[in-house]
């Protein structure tokens, strides 16, 4: 019983991580601001955005 309660909690983490990925490629897109706005960023938003779409590159395929 304990073996297939981990194989079922297994399961289902995986199938959470997939709908999650779909899930953000489906409602995100790549933040892509001009010359002028992001000179004026803080370095906070400035992590934040490359964040982003580095991670939208890595689940979704987006290219610079």
């Amino acid at each position: 019983m304990g073996k297939g309660l981990i194989l079922a909690a297994t399961v289902a983490a995986l199938a959470g991580c997939t709908t999650a990925r779909v899930g953000f490629c489906a409602a995100a897109a790549p933040m892509r601001l001009s010359a002028r706005v992001v000179e004026r960023l803080s370095d906070q938003e400035a992590r934040a955005l490359l964040a982003h779409n580095r991670k939208g590159e890595k689940l979704c395929g987006w290219r610079p």
